[in-house]
């Protein structure tokens, strides 16, 4: 499986991934072959490119949460575009509460875990795709605290708006790589400008920007090494703060540089109390799945290892056994093999998980296993040729 830029389809090329339109209806199903018309249909969505597959491979297995946290992205990310955009250009919100509602019916009452697929952006879509995942990790950690309904809506509502005075940054600004001391200075006067925009839009909830501007000066402060006062922020301030960090850290971008991991990331924020909540870390780990039992891993020392057991006091110190020689290694004792821990997860091309279900079961482990979506007709046709 492989990365292509839209430039660079091909006629014939199999899809590795469904496509859908901005209201979710599938448009083209894995393993269709790429036409002269589908082609042109992809670059005049919008996308910068798709995973195709490769001569002789077979398509991979998704599951059916899979196939809908895709789906709802690429409904979600059409309608955001729109609502920012409107946003910035009258000064009103049009189908905000629409928007924050589907997020929360979706993933802010789920009694599990999910797990949380980043999506591949460029620097012309990064700031929409980033605010729906802000969103999804708000509504998720929201539910899993328990907090009111009120404090729910105010925490999505303000994931999904917190970026707006970005867009209004020159355009030639936000594409570049690297920013100037000047540029960055502008780009820091939008945010403002845009903190006062939200003031404006939702005069009758004020507690979105609050949400906003604490939580943007709490990530200043971590990025200039500046004491911080979590006492003095609202809840919401603290679960936007967790939620952007970790997307921010995770996510795949095109012609970038490789994002942090899920391990990686969560590594960090545990190890910034003063500016990340502990309880809100927590809650972020038993929203997602990181590192659950199947999830093939790297250790520190080299070593390719299977995640047995899951750690529910520590999300980073399973039980793993290594491929090389069949050890089990309980991670949650520190001083064992000199403080072997998780490197990194394994991942596949797509940014999916490494599972070995086989090797777990031949270890006697039962879990609930993942629920893959059916086969389509054109994967049958390929597995029959």
């Amino acid at each position: 499986m492989i990365f292509v830029k839209k430039d660079d389809l091909k006629t014939g090329m199999r899809l590795a991934r469904p496509i859908y339109n901005k209201n979710g209806v599938l448009l083209y199903e894995r393993n269709s072959k790429l036409t002269t018309q589908s082609i042109n249909s992809i670059k005049n969505f919008g996308l910068i490119g798709v995973f195709v597959l490769e001569p002789a491979e077979p398509v991979p297995p998704m599951t059916r949460d899979d196939i809908e946290f895709e789906r709802f992205q690429t409904m979600c990310v059409f309608s955001i575009r729109e609502e920012l955009d409107n946003i910035l250009l009258k000064s009103k919100t049009a189908k905000m509460q629409v928007l924050t509602s589907n997020v929360i019916r979706y993933y802010g009452h789920l009694d599990r875990k999910i797990t949380f697929m980043q999506n591949l952006r460029s620097k012309d879509d990064y700031i929409y795709k980033h605010s729906l995942n802000v969103s999804i990790l708000c509504a998720l950690i929201t539910h899993t605290m328990k907090l009111t309904v009120s404090e729910q809506l105010d925490t999505v509502t303000s994931a999904i708006v917190h970026d707006i005075g970005k867009l209004s940054a020159p355009k030639e600004i936000l594409l570049q790589d690297v920013w100037t001391d000047a540029e960055k200075e502008r780009i820091k006067a939008a945010e403002v400008a845009g903190f006062g925009l939200i003031e404006h839009v939702f005069a009758a909830s004020p507690n979105i920007k609050r949400i906003c501007v604490q939580a943007q000066n709490n990530l200043e402060n971590l990025e200039k090494g500046k004491d911080n006062d979590l006492s003095k922020m609202v809840m919401g301030a603290k679960v936007l703060s967790v939620a952007e960090t970790f997307d921010t850290m995770t996510a795949v971008q095109i012609d970038a540089e490789e994002a942090a991991s899920e391990v990686e990331a969560l590594r960090f924020l545990q190890e910034n109390p003063k500016y990340f909540d502990e309880k809100v870390v927590s809650a972020l780990c038993k929203s997602i799945n990181i590192l659950f039992a199947g999830v093939s891993v790297e250790l520190n020392n080299g070593d390719k290892a299977l995640v047995l057991v899951e750690n529910p006091v520590n999300i980073l110190q399973p039980l793993v056994l290594t491929f090389g020689d069949n050890r089990l290694i309980d991670l949650s004792h520190r001083a064992y093999d000199g403080h072997l821990e998780i490197k990194d997860v394994m991942k596949t091309m797509d940014n999916r998980y490494v599972m070995n279900m086989d090797l777990l079961k031949r270890q006697g482990i039962k879990v609930e296993e993942p629920v893959y979506a059916q086969e389509t007709q054109l994967e049958k046709e390929f597995s029959a040729e």
